[in-house]
């Protein structure tokens, strides 16, 4: 079945404060070359021809900002709607999976401050998605990784060639993603990434090569990256 035969919602992750970065505002707001993380972010999702709607979690006190000086200002017409936050990132994502239309076939889950994902990752995690119901992007590592105890000794040193590091997006069935949330909710399980609760329930994930550029920008560090990017 082609992409244009589903339909495809996109949830921007866009609540969290980012103490790392050592700003007095969230750093979906920071200024890239003039313009806020988050719209490069929403731009890709925007212009992608297979995304029909998309839905930001904002912090509850943002919102109003977000859609004056984001949506608004930029012309976003995807947006269908900013909804608040939770307490966590799984409440939040929670609270953007309930705005999305029942209709929708597959949600792309991804991170407000990730502004550096391309069309080739958007279309690789809708194509697989189709087949296999959850995927992630990611990329391997490539540094060698040590499990160190609570102490600091090292414990083991896993084979770096079955190690990745995650980005988003990650992208699901709207079925499988609801039915894991609303039973992650209710028995309160705290996970750190949509996957995890996905293969908590018994779902295999599938992996796709992300890119070394899709950061997500979280310190001051990361955004000089990011400017280099842009330029």
């Amino acid at each position: 079945m082609s992409y244009k035969s589903k339909k495809i919602s996109v949830i921007i992750a866009a609540a969290g404060m980012g103490k790392r970065m050592n700003s007095n505002i969230n750093k979906q707001y920071i200024l890239l070359n003039d313009k806020p993380i988050l719209f490069y972010t929403l731009y890709k999702f925007e212009k992608n021809e297979f995304v029909d709607d998309i839905i930001i979690v904002a912090k509850e006190d943002e919102i109003s900002y977000c859609n004056k000086n984001i949506v608004s200002k930029y012309g976003f017409k995807k947006v269908k709607d900013i909804v608040a936050g939770g307490k966590e990132r799984r409440d939040s994502v929670y609270n953007g999976l309930n705005a999305i239309d029942v209709e929708s076939d597959i949600v792309l889950i991804h991170d407000g401050a990730r502004p550096f994902v391309d069309n080739e990752i958007i279309n690789s995690s809708i194509k697989e998605v189709i087949v296999n119901k959850a995927t992630v992007v990611g990329v391997p590592v490539k540094d060698t990784i040590k499990i160190v105890s609570d102490d600091n000794i090292v414990e083991s040193t896993p084979n770096r060639s079955h190690l990745w590091k995650v980005q988003t997006p990650q992208s699901f069935s709207y079925s499988v993603i609801m039915d894991c949330y609303n039973k992650g909710i209710e028995n309160d399980l705290n996970v750190t990434d949509d996957s995890m609760l996905v293969e908590h329930f018994g779902y295999s994930v599938k992996m796709i090569m992300g890119s070394y550029k899709n950061i997500k920008i979280t310190t001051p560090e990361d955004l000089v990256m990011g400017k280099n990017f842009l330029e």
